[in-house]
């Protein structure tokens, strides 16, 4: 596919990669974004929301030419993780047992998304619109249009939705969402340490939910809390030097001495939208589902949703646009589908109560550290890579 119009509406880190990919390709693309776009700058403190970005997805970046372009000093390549539950054998994952440099990357989304947008702003074929939405979409079999504030209208012959959970066009379109609020909610904390940059992510999981550890670049490091909604409201209320004594009593041990930098909560939500497409428009990313954030696939299923109708539209161009939307929901569907499925059965069974499910849990975790080529196989599978 080349020389075609294609409007992509948000321009997040899934909009970006996804407009740029196909303006590379010689497509004209038109990217609407309700902000503004400020670039950061190494004077910035760390942001709160970050990723971990899998083997798959860098090797996606580096296919759209920006991933040399991530500081380095804002990016953290990490070699083991590791999960346990108190009073359990822990289950360690390392790039050594594969042979691998590493499992995976943490970035900042902020730096992501900005060296996606440097790439597309010195692209002519790219046209941006800021600060402004869609009011309107209308479409036929033969192209799609959008209104945006202003009352201009742009045509196209295909429209991708990458504007987030809360997504306007899935909203104007009326397209029908699955969706249950986990009752829980997480608090992103931002430490400094006084140790070097650590390469080890690790979960302790607790009734209450699970605790993880993020390492960052240099001295910097994000806490994920998952508690109630009340806890979680209380841990916000305090200020950083209340919040750091609390860590130290409730938060699993931490080895090294640290300040609070910075904190922000967010609900648990599951979405996942019944249909990806409708005529000449599709839902990419967390426009079509959300996920636990417990295994940090967010970022990489959204990833996976581009790779997938760019080399679709790529590899079938003789096909009409709804022939090949159709494929894409066939693929990215039931995948996102079954991560969903098992990251909600792997967060309810790691909180409950049950004394009976207490024990398999331990024994599931014991047997799955000496599991050998299993374990390995669920490593490869989550860094993307056969």
């Amino acid at each position: 596919m080349a020389n075609t119009e294609v409007i992509i509406v948000g321009g997040g880190m899934v909009g970006a990669l996804s407009a740029l990919l196909l303006a590379q390709q010689g497509n004209t693309v038109h990217l609407i974004e309700k902000s503004v776009f400020q670039m950061p700058t190494h004077d910035d403190p760390v942001d709160l929301r970050v990723s971990a970005f899998s083997a798959q997805s860098k090797l996606l970046l580096e296919q759209a030419d920006v991933w040399k372009d991530i500081p380095a000093d804002r990016l953290c390549p990490y070699k083991g993780l590791q999960t346990w539950e108190k009073g359990s054998q822990k289950l360690v994952f390392s790039s050594d047992d594969i042979g691998a440099e590493q499992l995976g990357y943490i970035a900042e989304n902020r730096w992501i998304q900005a060296v996606l947008w440097q790439a597309l702003q010195a692209l002519t074929n790219v046209y941006i619109y800021q600060e402004t939405q869609v009011i309107a979409i209308q479409q036929d079999a033969k192209q799609v249009s959008v209104t945006l504030q202003n009352q201009q209208v742009i045509e196209a012959e295909l429209l991708l939705a990458c504007d987030g959970a809360n997504s306007a066009v899935r909203n104007h379109l009326q397209m029908p969402m699955t969706s249950w609020d986990y009752r829980h909610h997480c608090l992103l904390i931002n430490i400094t340490t006084d140790s070097a940059q650590q390469d080890i992510t690790w979960q302790e999981f607790r009734e209450t939910g699970p605790c993880a550890f993020l390492p960052l670049a240099g001295h910097h490091a994000s806490l994920v809390w998952y508690h109630s909604p009340q806890k979680i409201k209380h841990l916000q209320s305090l200020n950083n030097l209340q919040l750091k004594q609390a860590i130290k009593d409730e938060f699993p041990a931490l080895d090294f001495e640290f300040e609070v930098d910075a904190k922000g909560g967010f609900p648990l939500t599951r979405r996942h939208a019944q249909h990806y497409y409708q005529g000449r428009v599709a839902l990419l990313g967390d426009a079509a589902h959300t996920i636990n954030p417990l295994a940090g696939q967010g970022v990489n299923l959204g990833f996976k949703d581009v790779q997938c109708l760019v080399e679709l539209l790529t590899e079938c161009s003789d096909l009409g646009i709804p022939e090949i939307l159709k494929r894409y929901q066939c693929k990215r569907k039931p995948a996102n589908l079954l991560m969903q499925t098992g990251m909600d059965i792997f967060y309810k069974v790691s909180k409950s109560e049950s004394n009976v499910v207490r024990v398999l849990r331990k024994g599931f975790l014991g047997a799955a550290q000496q599991s050998g080529q299993l374990k390995t196989r669920v490593m490869r599978y989550a860094m993307g890579i056969n």
